[in-house]
């Protein structure tokens, strides 16, 4: 990641990926929910909480990402320079 336009594009896909995988975390449906409302829907979403869990893991997964590019182990333009 050679400058921070793409690192900040890189987290906010790591960001979105994340959401999708903590969303589920603890959801509860009602029992008899109320008329009006889907069956489906949570009773307590805690979507603030899943949100800064989603921005802490988001932020470890980043760091990987950036550590392993870094380090040379795997590099993105090389990897795209033998694609085309």
């Amino acid at each position: 990641m050679d400058n921070w336009v793409t690192a900040f594009f890189v987290y906010v896909v790591v960001w979105w990926v994340v959401l999708f995988a903590v969303l589920p975390w603890g959801v509860r449906t009602p029992d008899e929910p109320e008329p009006g409302m889907a069956s489906s829907a949570p009773v307590e979403p805690r979507i603030l909480r899943k949100f800064m869990i989603t921005s802490v893991v988001s932020v470890l997964v980043w760091l990987v990402i950036f550590g392993v590019e870094r380090s040379g182990i795997i590099s993105f333009r090389e990897m795209a320079r033998h694609m085309y």
